[in-house]
């Protein structure tokens, strides 16, 4: 498969992830202007910070849909990175929130946390962010391919 093609596939994954990650902007900023929170079964947007994550993925699902146009090109492709390091940033906020949260103690007032209880802080739900995180690493196989270029 040569390079072309490679950046074709590129271009309609982005196209698509771009929007899907456009829509989740543009519902977690409705939520957060309006206070309101959503929960379907795994996936939640609720929180303070909603809104501020609303406006972070709605730009990266606008930095996503505009970079499809010439897509080769390595400026068109720095916005793909741009937008993915901006779901990288908020994404990993929550796993490190996520962790600091398993260390200490519960209700019993321990130091630390007993083994179920830590493990029950990772059970679930989680924001959109967590559920594009592995899609937007595509972006790491481009890189390395225009690297090769």
């Amino acid at each position: 498969m040569n390079n072309e093609s490679k950046y074709n596939i590129g271009r309609i994954y982005f196209a698509i992830f771009g929007l899907i990650v456009l829509a989740f902007g543009v519902a977690e900023r409705l939520l957060g202007i309006t206070g309101r929170s959503f929960e379907l079964g795994l996936l939640e947007m609720s929180g303070e910070f909603l809104l501020w994550q609303g406006i972070i993925l709605f730009s990266a699902g606008a930095f996503y849909l505009s970079s499809f146009k010439n897509f080769s090109d390595i400026h068109q492709q720095a916005k793909v990175v741009m937008a993915s390091v901006m779901i990288w940033i908020v994404a990993g906020m929550q796993i490190f929130g996520m962790i600091l949260e398993s260390i200490p103690g519960g209700e019993d007032g321990g130091w630390f946390n007993t083994a179920e209880g830590f493990l029950e802080t990772y059970a679930g739900p989680y924001i959109p962010e967590l559920f594009l995180l592995p899609f937007s690493l595509v972006v790491i196989y481009y890189i390395r391919l225009n690297r090769q270029k």
